[in-house]
């Protein structure tokens, strides 16, 4: 059994101040994806870090993070990435762009681990067509300091020059993953995603993140006990019966205090409430309903239907 590994810490540094010339100069961080802006999706996606830098000015975001720019603005990745490197004390930094809408967790998690398990520099995503993505990946600190710090004397500072410059001289790992690394450069690429997320197989699981960050909610529940809830009210009950249910079973997980257990705790109370109530509806009428009370109550002789008081 391979033994319990704890999570990496980490510090993440979210780099947003670009001038997006493909998109025409729009916002491009502010650009929305499924309802969401495109910071705010990278910002759910390394919500473990133990501080979040982004490099670009201020604006209104659903986490806590902390603000940087480099200086001049627009200087280039090099002199952001140094900018909010500043700010970071972990010995791990996961390095991200403000425009990758399909990145969750499980990737961020996922380039920590294989840091950790390495003895590289830094584990960075590979895309669709094999090209490295320095943009989605996971750092040592140290080494990424250490070559900042080394260009910055050799070039007499960091202003204009491009991210290559910096990797070429670290010891690098790959990931293949063609999903987190997909970036937003144009507006085919806006569509794309756009579309993507609609699909049948993504649909739901891009809606219940959109509503939780919306609603404020940092919660992981298992969706399916929900989805079978739902279905047990529709068909036990009624159709209305579904969202009443769910939300009733939401706030009674709030007042016990929340979180994953007592969610699915107050499913399974409704859930089995749910199944008790079909249950009757399917044998209302039938001998097995009837009580030995209610039987034992009639009067011997008396016609079934009768009251045992008729007259």
């Amino acid at each position: 059994m391979t033994p319990y590994q704890p999570p990496a810490v980490y510090d993440a540094v979210v780099l947003a101040g670009g001038a997006a010339r493909r998109l025409g100069g729009a916002d491009k961080p502010g650009v929305r994806v499924g309802g969401r802006p495109l910071l705010d999706r990278v910002l759910a996606a390394c919500a473990g870090a133990r501080t979040t830098v982004v490099v670009a000015d201020p604006r209104p975001v659903p986490r806590a993070v902390t603000w940087a720019r480099e200086d001049p603005p627009g200087a280039g990745p090099l002199a952001a990435l140094d900018a909010g490197l500043r700010h970071t004390t972990a010995e791990h930094v996961v390095v991200l762009s403000a425009d990758l809408p399909f990145l969750a967790g499980t990737a961020v998690r996922g380039l920590l681990a294989a840091l950790v398990d390495s003895g590289a520099d830094g584990v960075l995503c590979a895309d669709a067509d094999g090209r490295d993505q320095p943009l989605v990946a996971a750092y040592r600190a140290r080494a990424l300091r250490r070559g900042l710090a080394a260009l910055a004397a050799g070039h007499g500072g960091l202003t204009g020059l491009p991210l290559r410059r910096l990797t070429a001289g670290l010891h690098l790992a790959r990931i293949a993953d063609p999903v987190a690394s997909f970036d937003c450069d144009t507006w085919d690429d806006i569509a794309a995603a756009r579309a993507r997320i609609r699909e049948h197989g993504h649909v739901l699981d891009e809606w219940i993140s959109a509503v939780k960050d919306e609603l404020g909610i940092d919660l992981d529940v298992d969706t399916g006990v929900l989805l079978d809830l739902a279905r047990d009210a529709a068909h036990g009950v009624a159709r209305p019966a579904a969202p009443l249910t769910t939300f009733l079973a939401g706030y009674a997980a709030g007042r016990a205090g929340g979180g994953p257990q007592a969610v699915a705790e107050a499913a399974r109370k409704a859930t089995e409430l749910a199944l008790r109530w079909a249950e009757e509806e399917r044998t209302a009428g039938t001998p097995s309903d009837a009580s030995p009370t209610a039987a034992s109550d009639a009067a011997p002789g008396a016609a079934p239907g009768t009251r045992p008081d008729a007259g």
